[in-house]
């Protein structure tokens, strides 16, 4: 039997994953968290084997926990289960170590399969995920300067892009007003922009967010 660990912060799409997963048979869901840090907690207690990993959670990033709960359990197995399909955050989990990388377009049997590969030894990555790591790494491919943010910047210029005001950021990754403006100027410097405008111009030419059409 599996032990399985689930890490969203959305409570019903938890529910629907264990449906879908009990259903599957041969995985036992040990353990449910919504944050970061109860996923650490509940790593050390409930000792699964593996892990569906999201990568926007409230207060630690899906890569500082991700990191954390491999450093203390190196044996753990991890796959980022997440709505983001792109470099840098494909790069930054792979560079982390996890097994595998779904986006939560893939389907249910692609799930259940992933989760018994991983446990096995293998590693599975989605064939979207795939293409665009290949594509990535050819010759001439421009390297996206969302690189060189560090995840809690990435996080930031991501809700910056979405629309969201520094309050309602701070609220989301529970810090300080102070601190997300911190992240915010850095993310200018480091995007060679002033606006959040120019973010989100940036974002979208590096296909991390879609342009709206009329």
């Amino acid at each position: 039997m599996i032990k399985l660990m689930i890490v969203d912060d959305h409570h019903l799409l938890r529910t629907g994953l264990r449906n879908i997963i009990e259903a599957a048979g041969g995985i036992e869901i040990v353990a449910e968290a919504a944050t970061g840090e109860e996923a650490i907690r509940l790593n050390r207690d409930k000792q699964p084997d593996v892990i569906l990993m999201d990568i926007s959670l409230p207060g630690l990033s899906g890569f500082e926990t991700s990191e954390r709960i491999m450093t203390a359990r190196s044996e753990v197995r991890i796959i980022a289960l997440t709505a983001h399909n792109r470099p840098p955050y494909t790069t930054r989990m792979l560079s982390l170590g996890v097994a595998g990388y779904l986006t939560k377009a893939c389907d249910a049997a692609e799930l259940v399969e992933a989760i018994r590969k991983v446990h096995n030894g293998d590693r599975h990555f989605g064939s979207e995920i795939t293409q665009q790591l290949v594509v990535s790494l050819l010759p001439g491919a421009e390297q996206s300067p969302f690189e060189r943010l560090t995840p809690r910047e990435l996080e930031v210029a991501m809700m910056m892009s979405a629309g969201h005001k520094p309050v309602a950021i701070g609220q989301r990754l529970n810090v300080s007003i102070k601190t997300v403006s911190s992240h915010k100027y850095n993310v200018y410097e480091k995007l060679g922009v002033d606006s959040e405008v120019g973010v989100l111009r940036e974002a979208i030419r590096y296909g991390l967010v879609e342009a709206e059409m009329d």
